[in-house]
């Protein structure tokens, strides 16, 4: 009986020894259709042979590339080693896809990994599609090319807007006589005029005074805000490489700012009065710019950096606002319209 067993025993062992003999990877279950040059050694396809170099592989592949080259079978019913056009053409691309994974020092480490390890057909699909599908060019060098050119664009636009603004405050009376006088007291429009012949159109007088007013403007009225001089060191590609020291600078400015006022209780400045404002607002450093130097008094007066006196200011700006919508003609017209006419409403209209 326990012969029976044992002898049962070794004869389930055996069979699965078998099993596991007939299903283990074989070299030749590294010769993945889809992969490299499918169910053939690329090797065998150049005829060289994995020692082979790069110079070897090179010149088996211009040898057979032009023996299987498809134009030397057009118009022939079959080539001298018996090629149709159809085989012809196959074999070339055969030869062509052996040669690029050759020619690839990487590309030929993996495909001789799969060689040498069948077993791993999942790492093999891995690497051959992540080879095949990265991109041709180095990301880094599209990052580059691309925030340069944001930068460039960002640049011109900057300055179109700049010469915009100055053309706009050329033609505002405000701006325009306070140019004049600068431009008269420096004797910029107060030249003799030219005789024989200098002597200039009227057009063209016109034309220097303009430019005159617009460099007046330029020189000696600081524009802030979205119109303001274009800076090199506003651009995207600067505020990158610039962004570590803009970081670091605004750390050892946030403890400064906690050390100063939160630990030593050292009274706040006219700039942090204004920055504490400012974040209240909710408003950038440029929009906070464009603000008249009258309300920023305003708003030291009213010492709107503590919470409770800006809670107040706010509350009292939204009801004059509120008034002005209330009293503006074209906001009444609207209410009307929308009580009268607006969305939502059935209308029957004669034809």
């Amino acid at each position: 009986m326990a012969a029976a067993l044992c002898g049962g025993a070794r004869g389930r062992l055996l069979w699965w020894l078998l099993a596991a003999a007939a299903l283990a990877p074989r070299p030749g279950r590294a010769l993945i259709e889809g992969l490299y040059c499918g169910r053939q050694v690329c090797y065998d396809v150049l005829g060289v042979s994995r020692a082979a170099g790069k110079a070897e592989i090179a010149r088996a592949y211009r040898q057979l590339a032009r023996q299987y080259h498809p134009d030397r079978h057009r118009g022939e019913p079959a080539g001298p080693g018996g090629e149709t056009l159809q085989t012809a053409h196959e074999k070339f691309l055969l030869i062509a896809t052996a040669y690029e994974t050759l020619k690839d020092e990487e590309t030929r480490k993996d495909y001789d990994y799969m060689l040498d390890h069948p077993e791993e057909y999942y790492s093999h699909y891995y690497h051959y599609y992540s080879r095949r599908l990265a991109p041709k060019v180095d990301v880094r060098i599209v990052i580059l090319v691309t925030v340069c050119a944001i930068s460039v664009f960002q640049f011109f636009s900057w300055w179109s807007s700049y010469n915009e603004a100055i053309n706009y405050l050329a033609t505002v009376p405000k701006y325009r006589i306070q140019a004049s006088e600068i431009a008269k007291q420096q004797g910029l429009l107060n030249r003799a005029k030219e005789k024989g012949k200098n002597r200039r159109s009227k057009e063209e007088i016109r034309e220097e005074e303009e430019e005159i007013i617009k460099d007046i403007i330029k020189n000696k009225i600081d524009i802030k805000g979205g119109y303001q001089k274009p800076k090199i060191y506003d651009i995207l590609l600067f505020q990158i490489l610039l962004a570590p020291f803009y970081l670091c600078k605004y750390i050892a400015w946030y403890c400064w700012w906690i050390y100063c006022f939160n630990i030593k209780g050292r009274e706040y400045g006219e700039e942090e009065k204004l920055y504490i404002i400012r974040r209240y607002m909710k408003m950038s450093q440029s929009q906070f710019d464009t603000l008249e130097d009258n309300q920023r008094k305003t708003f030291l007066e009213r010492q709107l950096w503590i919470r409770e006196n800006y809670e107040v200011y706010k509350q009292e700006q939204e009801e004059e606002l509120k008034k002005k919508m209330a009293m503006d003609p074209r906001w009444k017209r609207y209410r009307r319209w929308m009580r009268n006419e607006g969305p939502g409403r059935l209308t029957f209209i004669d034809d």
